[in-house]
């Protein structure tokens, strides 16, 4: 039986080997102590899917597509339908199955082409992506030539739709993802050439703390990429919510672009640079068969689309680029 694990051997001489030798125990103590639920419903759908003779995959285009339509029948294209509904929500994506659009409620491919000319080439290098949900853009970094891609994401069923593109992408590619925090990886590891924390700032109640634990998994002059919601302003602006935001309970601090831009030297970060603000716009987060949920046209305030429901500025999102 092939070693699950074994993918790790390359990197266990060096920073990064402190970390994965402890991998292996830390996910199976989620799965055994703290597994969803519906865990078990999950891997059932996952072990049904079927398994076509895919012609060709594609890793760089805006849907990830894994075959065409011509390599499923009609009985095989049913059960997709099936088993990839029963992971229902899917945030993050496009996805593209045998021809079947798994159009998720994020256009993910979007916030990618914003970032993909500014940051450094990712050939070759080892790279950590914090708060992946289902490894969308982890699959993007590999297209791009990624030596090694690690997601981390603590929500069970993105890790699970993880495994059911991967199903299709195949098994050998070096893209991996976990149901862990950044707080499993040891401090000042050092171990990644580039770090992507996108979404993930504005949940945290320190924004300090994050942006501290981002810079010790990089190696020194490795690259943080990092994208959030932001407001306009000045230096030394920012949104504390009084309770949610966009409906959203868990926000904490969004600061300005310039504020921002403070926080990360105050932090450590060199080549601090800015490189994309953009509106979010209800085409690129809404709800579709795939995401039958609430969405961002149910978060802004109906009269007033410049506002959120509870009345603060719409999102704003900002992408950074930063040096350890």
């Amino acid at each position: 039986m092939t070693d699950r694990w074994a993918w790790r051997q390359p990197f266990m001489e060096g920073p990064l080997g402190r970390w994965f030798e402890q991998l292996p125990q830390q996910v199976e103590r989620v799965w055994r102590e703290k597994a969803h639920g519906d865990m078990e419903e999950w891997r059932r759908i996952v072990s049904r899917l079927p398994t076509p003779n895919l012609s060709s995959i594609d890793l760089n285009s805006a849907r990830i597509r894994a075959g065409v339509t011509g390599d499923c029948n009609e009985t095989m294209r049913q059960q997709l339908i099936q088993f990839l509904s029963g992971l229902h929500p899917w945030r993050k994506g496009p996805y593209e199955v045998c021809g079947l659009h798994i159009d998720t409620e994020w256009r993910s491919d979007l916030k990618w082409d914003r970032l993909q000319s500014h940051i450094q080439p990712l050939k070759e290098r080892v790279v950590l992506d914090v708060g992946c949900g289902n490894g969308y853009h982890a699959w993007r970094m590999l297209g791009e030539g990624a030596r090694l891609a690690i997601g981390i994401d603590p929500t069970q069923l993105f890790i699970m739709q993880f495994e059911a593109i991967k199903h299709f992408l195949g098994e050998h590619h070096p893209v991996h993802l976990f149901p862990l925090g950044i707080e499993h990886l040891p401090p000042d590891i050092k171990g990644f050439d580039t770090v992507f924390s996108m979404g993930v700032l504005y949940h945290r109640r320190s924004p300090f703390a994050h942006l501290a634990e981002l810079k010790g998994a990089l190696r020194n002059g490795g690259e943080l990429v990092l994208e959030t919601l932001v407001i306009e302003g000045g230096e030394n602006r920012v949104l504390v919510p009084r309770g949610r935001y966009a409906k959203m309970r868990n926000v904490w601090f969004i600061p300005s672009t310039e504020t921002l831009h403070l926080w990360l030297e105050r932090a450590g970060f060199s080549q601090v640079k800015l490189i994309d603000v953009s509106v979010t716009t209800v085409e690129e987060q809404r709800a579709t068969e795939w995401m039958r949920f609430e969405s961002l046209a149910d978060y802004l305030d109906p009269a007033d689309r410049s506002l959120t429901i509870e009345g603060y500025p719409a999102p704003r999102r900002a992408v950074f680029v930063a040096r350890q």
